[in-house]
């Protein structure tokens, strides 16, 4: 990936718009989750097969960007910006959602909301080191300490043992991390929707034929289509219009923070989704992380571009 320019620092009204943005994907991303589960089932009782709801969901959306594109009469990425766009599109078509999927077959959604809760921690790293920002001593003690809390919520779920799908959800929580920095990095040179419809649209030629080829033979229930279609449409494709135009907003390091609370949010659809119990304790982690990102977001972070502040 390229070096990025120095970019000046985002203004106050920009920095607050980011973070109503990425919440709004976070809120649409919190879903995925209980519906991959839905549309996936588990060991004792299979739906889709993993594979067919990864290239589908992003055949879909695919297909929903060639209209919408067309639609709008979007200009084609310029030539500098299709490597960013390929990593984006390896991450968000294709790690993230096979890893995932084929994880929540082996472990239930809490299980994986707690797990997967290290991606704003990720997602800060990736964009530190690509995008060369330097964030703040205080602001990693608040990341690091969001995440103490996600994984120690982790051990209080599951007594601190891990489990083979854990691995599958590590391995899509890196692809997730690279993907949104590409994503984000491409959203501040084009409009957001812009990126993910590109990034599906050259998806099309491997990922249609392969949801074709993938078609479930055995039937599913009307529950596991629906979770199919949830993702398709808002996890694979809308939510991205709110997440990558927040993070170009306000910046991937500060923004990616706002996703600590995606895991609880997770927990608390899988109630109606899924019948999964809520309990209190849920509740006060949930309450301490919303601490820990409202402070993150107050934290100075900055750029060694020549002594210049990049976006963050």
């Amino acid at each position: 990936m390229p070096t990025p320019a120095a970019a000046p620092a985002p203004s106050p009204v920009a920095l607050r718009r980011g973070f109503w943005l990425g919440a709004l994907g976070v809120v649409i991303f919190a879903m995925t989750l209980p519906m991959t589960r839905l549309a996936v089932g588990d060991v004792s009782a299979p739906q889709l097969p993993p594979a067919f709801v990864t290239a589908g969901r992003a055949a879909l959306a695919g297909l929903l960007s060639v209209l919408y594109l067309a639609a709008v009469r979007a200009p084609r990425p310029p030539r500098a910006l299709w490597a960013t766009l390929a990593l984006s599109a390896a991450g968000t078509v294709l790690g993230f959602p096979l890893f995932l999927a084929l994880a929540l077959r082996q472990v239930d959604a809490m299980h994986a909301a707690v797990v997967t809760g290290v991606l704003p921690l990720a997602t800060a790293v990736v964009a530190a080191l690509v995008l060369r920002q330097r964030p703040s001593a205080a602001f990693w003690a608040c990341a690091v300490a969001g995440c103490g809390l996600v994984l120690a919520f982790a051990a209080w779920q599951g007594g601190g043992r891990l489990v083979a799908g854990d691995g599958l959800l590590l391995g899509a929580v890196l692809c997730g991390a690279i993907a949104y920095v590409a994503g984000a990095r491409a959203s501040a040179a084009m409009p957001a929707e812009h990126v993910i419809g590109w990034v599906l649209v050259a998806s099309l030629p491997l990922t249609l034929p392969a949801a074709l080829w993938l078609w479930p033979v055995q039937p599913a229930t009307p529950a596991a289509w629906g979770g199919f279609l949830y993702v398709s449409v808002f996890s694979m494709w809308l939510g991205f219009f709110a997440w990558y135009r927040g993070l170009a907003l306000g910046g991937v390091v500060r923004v990616s923070q706002v996703q600590l609370l995606q895991p609880f949010l997770a927990l608390l659809f899988a109630v109606p989704v899924l019948g999964e119990r809520l309990q209190p304790a849920t509740v006060l982690f949930a309450l301490a992380v919303m601490a820990v990102v409202f402070l993150g977001r107050r934290m100075p972070v900055s750029g060694p571009v020549r002594g210049k502040a990049v976006a963050a």
